[in-house]
Order: C-alpha cells, then structure tokens, then sequence
C-alpha cells in the first residue's frame, strides 16, 4: 500500500543523515514533498493510488446543500459562498494526497525546492499552465494572490502570510519565500493558498466582493448561478491539466450543480423525491431506519460505507468563555457532567456511535487519558503551574449508567457548581452574586437532530437550577453570530486532520480572543498550547510531532471547553446507483478529495 511506504520513510529519517548530505537531498527541485520522510507515489506516478486512470467522463453530480449563499468569493471574512468554487474552479501551486498524512504533489508548480531547515521555499511553475479564459498562470499572478490573500483574505490565510519576511520572483516560472523563522509546515501551507488571474480582479476591492465570478485554473468554470438557490460548474474541456498524473481517474462529471434548500431534512427530502444524487448521513440510527423510500428499495438508490482513519475531530457543544460564566473551568466541567451522552446516545443515535472523547480521537494522535509520560510530559513539564487539572494527571469524559436521571454525574455537577460559588435559592434557581444563571444556546434552523440533543441537555440543566434558552436562527444569522462570538453556546463542528499545524493557530491561538473570524469559538488563550503548535511545526521527526500533538490534544481536552457528542469511524453515503467509486479508498474515508473528485457516472453498470 502506498502510506506503508510514508510510513517506512518514516524509518529512514529516524536513522538520521548528516547535514551536508540531508542539505544537498531537499535542496534540489523536487516534484513533491512530505512532511516527514518521503512522499509516497515516486515521480513520474501515473495516478493517486485512490483514484481509477480508466474512470469515464460525463454525466451529472447534484448535490444538497442546506441554507444559502450570498457570495462567489470563498476566500474572505464577508459573506457565506458558494460551494464547489474553492475546490475545483481554483488550483493551488501543489496538490494534496488524501491517502497520506502530508504529501504535496506539483499541480500548477512542476517543482518545489527548499534548504533543510526549511527556512524558504521556491516554486517554478509549470510552462503549460493556464486560466480557463486561456491566459497563462504567471509568476506576477502567484505574487499577487499570496499578498492580496494574505493581507486582505479570510484570516485563514493572514496567519501564514505573517512570517513571511520576502517574496520574490527568482526566474521567469519561479517565486521565493523567505520565512521569517525557520518552519517546517510553512514550506507546505505556501503550496496550497488559491492562485487567481490578477487581471481579473483590477478595479475591485478584493475584501468586499462577493458577486464577480472568479476565473481559475482549475477543471470546472462557473456555469449558471441562481443566488441562493444553486451554483452549477461545468466541466472544462481545454482545462490545461487533464494529463497530469495527479488528475488521472479525476474530475469526471460533466457538470457539478449545488443546490441549496431550507435545512437539513429538506435536503434529505430533495434526496429521497430523486432532486439530489447523494446524501451523507451523520446518524447511525437514521442510517438504519429513514432509508426505505420508493427509490431505495426498487435499487436506484444504494448506501455505501467507506472506512477513515482521520481524526473525529470536535464536535458538540462550545462554551464561549468570553461569558464571565463559562471563565471557571468548574463550570465548564459541571456543565459537561450534566450532559448524560449514554442516554442521549441511545435515545437519538440508538447507541451506535462511540463517543469523542479527545480532539484526534480516532487517530495516533490522540491522547492517552492516564497521566502524560515521556516526550508527552516533557513537553508539558514547563508550564504545569498554568495547566487546568487533568492536563497532566489524566482526564477523561464522565459516564453515566444510561439512565435519565444521571443522578452521580448531576450530584458532581452541583458540587462543582457551589464550589465556584453558585448556589441555588428557595425558588429552585442557581445563583451568584443575586445573578440567575441563564444563558443562551444557539442553533442552526433546520438542524433537527441538534435540536433533539439540546432538548434532552436543557431538561438536565433545569434540575441544576439553570435555565437555557435556546435560539433558532437562520444560516446567514448563524455564520454572522459566531464570527463575531455572539453567543454563549453554540453548536460547534471543527474537523481535525492528521497534519495538524499552523491552522491550529487560527482555531486555539490567542488572536481570537478578540479577532473576528477565527475558529477559535471558545475564546481560549492558552501559552501552552500555541507552545505546542509551536513545537508541531517544527517537529523533525514523526515521533516528536506525535508528542507535541498528543500534548496540544490534552491541553484542549482538559480545558473543557466543548461538550461533545459521538463520531463515525465510517463514512456513510447513500447515493443513485450511476455513482460509482474506486474499490481503494483514500485514508481519509469519504472526506475530502473523494466525491466527487474520483466518482465517475455509469448508468449501464
């Protein structure tokens, strides 16, 4: 298998090279690049392992989406965009292999070079590469993107684009990036930023529009758009990359169409009348019992399961400390005890699911829930007297025996809660300083089975003497809340990958405490997990990023800031029957890079 092949690299780099040599070996161009070790696929590959060089082009993909848009610029703070544009209307300088942790192979650069510190990386371009409007990619094309994405784009790429201390053009297909310190993760993250036609957008405040139609270099063109209501691409048949070995078996569909509806169940509704051609489905019980339409059981629909090995990532229930209530961390935590996951588990999901029980749970990444040993702990030692407890003794979620009343889990919560000097008074109400504890929970419209969880959560907090009020909102009121922090709990989904790095600044770092648009919900500031990201990203060797990360995950874990709820190690998707896959999946499972980037149309199969 191609990532036992990573994997063994992996050996390689531990045997250790001497800096002469090491030097001299990345110092020369390269057609790829690896994290750690070497990339996978040997150059020249003729296609991603995942992927079907033999896959017939045509046909349509429709997809569901729930709520709106109101933009076609995905590359800035303003406005909710568009889906399918980010991903295959623009390309990147590299591309990323789903099937390992971090690979990077050329798509728009045909080679990458970097020193052995990776203290700057240089990209030359491929000659053949153009926009769809048939103008080539230029150097004064990538120049432009990266500062005009770096200074005026969504704060995703600003984070990066701050240590970079000079860009510069070395050649008439090549550009330079010195970093303002050394960083091993940067060399990657400069291959993967959108490059746009900077002819395009002369004359237009970047920042702020969100109607023009993006030109790109990528396989699909902007066909049709109904704002709001759907965004059709089309397939581009002089998309100058086609050959590459990297695109072999991909980009199949003729046409890709996004259509949007009121909520989630509308969506499944659209799928099962035959509007849509596919559905993900995020509940193992719903999995089982909503799925004996007309058009399933007469074989035009099929459900298939696709294994991932990626990381469950958080998802729940985000306290946003920014609340003076939600700043003790012995509210947190009792607020975490009152949430009885056995029962609501089996209720909603019929007990099916495991449980998240740290941020990279179903990965090597995650934490181990006894106390921190080795690198793990070395790396933690020198901020002991700032950590919350647990970070190094061990932490672990609360059980319930699955019964309603989780009565030791609820007595815990209320001995926390007196403790950090709530009290509950003659009326059955929880107070501190004469102030009721009240606070409001916020929800996306439509989202039925968060509602249903947050019911059953409410009720708990009720016999705590607190009061919950929950709010429904529309998607645009949503997005609009959160990236200004403006709520107190949220539902909350953050997918983590198994190359976590500098965008983990973005999501934990202590910018987003007041800076807007970050993905850091819960406000935290934590010098020891921004040392941690640190210490990531600089990482030599696999083992040591394993520890850093391992460390990061405890730091947040134990900082209670997210009530979570259940993952799925596999990847469910019912679809037409026409939809067909490759027989080898990607390490990833079914997200991202999978459909419809490998699916092909067969409606005689």
């Amino acid at each position: 298998m191609p990532r036992s092949v990573f994997f063994r690299a992996l050996g390689v780099l531990a045997l250790g090279l001497s800096p002469i040599l090491a030097q001299n070996a990345v110092a020369e161009s390269q057609d790829a690049i690896a994290m750690y070790g070497a990339p996978a696929l040997a150059p020249g590959f003729d296609h991603l392992p995942y992927a079907n060089p033999d896959a017939p082009k045509g046909g349509a993909y429709r997809f569901g989406v729930a709520g709106s848009f109101d933009s076609l610029n995905p590359w800035i703070l303003n406005g909710r965009p568009a889906e399918g544009i980010a991903n295959y209307v623009s390309e990147s300088l590299m591309g990323r292999s789903m099937d390992e942790p971090f690979t990077l192979y050329g798509l728009l650069a045909q080679s990458i070079k970097t020193d052995e510190a990776r203290s700057w990386v240089e990209f030359t371009l491929r000659p053949e590469a153009k926009f769809s409007d048939g103008n080539p990619v230029t150097i004064a094309d990538v120049m432009w993107s990266y500062e005009t994405l770096g200074t005026q784009g969504h704060p995703r790429y600003q984070n990066a684009w701050s240590k970079i201390a000079k860009m510069e053009q070395t050649g008439p297909r090549a550009v330079k990036f010195t970093f303002k310190a050394p960083d091993r993760e940067l060399a990657l993250l400069m291959g993967m930023r959108p490059v746009l036609e900077k002819a395009q957008w002369e004359g237009h405040d970047f920042a702020n529009t969100t109607t023009l139609a993006p030109i790109g270099s990528g396989p699909y063109v902007i066909e049709k758009v109904d704002q709001g209501k759907y965004i059709t691409l089309r397939r581009n048949p002089d998309y100058w990359g086609r050959d590459l070995g990297f695109n072999k078996g991909r980009n199949n569909f003729d046409t890709l169409r996004y259509d949007y509806f009121g909520d989630g169940g509308v969506v499944f509704e659209a799928f099962k009348g035959g509007a849509t051609d596919s559905y993900i489905e995020g509940s193992a019980a719903d999995w089982a019992r909503n799925y004996d339409f007309p058009a399933m059981t007469s074989g035009q629909v099929v459900k298939s399961e696709i294994p991932n090995g990626r990381p469950s990532g958080i998802k729940g229930l985000v306290m946003n400390t920014r609340n003076p209530f939600f700043a003790d961390w012995r509210v947190r935590q009792a607020l975490i005890d009152a949430f009885n996951f056995e029962f609501i588990n089996k209720t909603i999901n019929g007990g099916a699911e495991p449980r998240i029980t740290s941020y990279f749970s179903n990965s090597e990444l995650g934490m181990s829930h006894d106390a921190a040993s080795g690198k793990v702990l070395d790396l933690l030692a020198p901020f002991k007297d700032q950590l919350l407890p647990g970070v190094i003794a061990g932490y672990s979620l609360p059980q319930s025996d699955g019964s309603t009343r989780n009565r030791k889990n609820m007595r815990a919560a209320a001995k926390l809660l007196n403790e950090a000097g709530w009290q509950v008074d003659d009326a059955g109400v929880l107070r501190k300083d004469g102030q009721p504890f009240t606070f409001e929970i916020v929800l996306q419209q439509g989202a039925a089975q968060q509602q249903s969880i947050v019911d059953i959560y409410t009720q708990s907090l009720k016999r705590l003497g607190i009061l919950a009020k929950v709010t429904v909102i529309d998607d645009a009121q949503y997005t609009q809340r959160t990236n200004a922090y403006d709520f107190d709990m949220a539902w909350y989904w953050r997918a983590l990958s198994l190359s976590p790095g500098n965008e983990q600044m973005l999501y934990w770092g202590h910018k987003g405490v007041t800076e807007q648009g970050t993905r850091n919900w819960m406000g935290m500031n934590s010098p020891a997990a921004e040392a941690m990201i640190d210490t990531m990203v600089n990482a030599r060797s696999h083992e040591d990023f394993v520890a850093a990360t391992r460390a990061l995950d405890r730091i947040l874990t134990a900082g209670r800031y997210v009530i979570p709820i259940w993952y799925a190690p596999k990847d469910r998707i019912a679809h037409i029957k026409a939809l067909h896959y490759p027989d080898e999946t990607p390490l990833y499972g079914a997200w991202p890079g999978f459909a419809p980037d490998v699916w092909w149309y067969d409606d005689k199969s």
